[in-house]
């Protein structure tokens, strides 16, 4: 979905390196050496912590 915009296109960047899509997902949890599912669960606690 871009996963950053919610259109329901996970691979599609748009153009825009700077959307975050499926495989930046999947690059970032291998790198922490952790699954997608944790990466995904430490962004949301991270966004919960830092919206205002």
């Amino acid at each position: 979905m871009c996963l950053s915009c919610g259109c329901g296109e996970p691979d599609n960047d748009h153009g825009n390196p700077a959307n975050i899509t499926r495989q930046d997902l999947r690059l970032a949890a291998e790198a922490a050496e952790i699954s997608p599912e944790q990466a995904v669960e430490n962004i949301q606690t991270a966004a919960a912590e830092t919206a205002v």
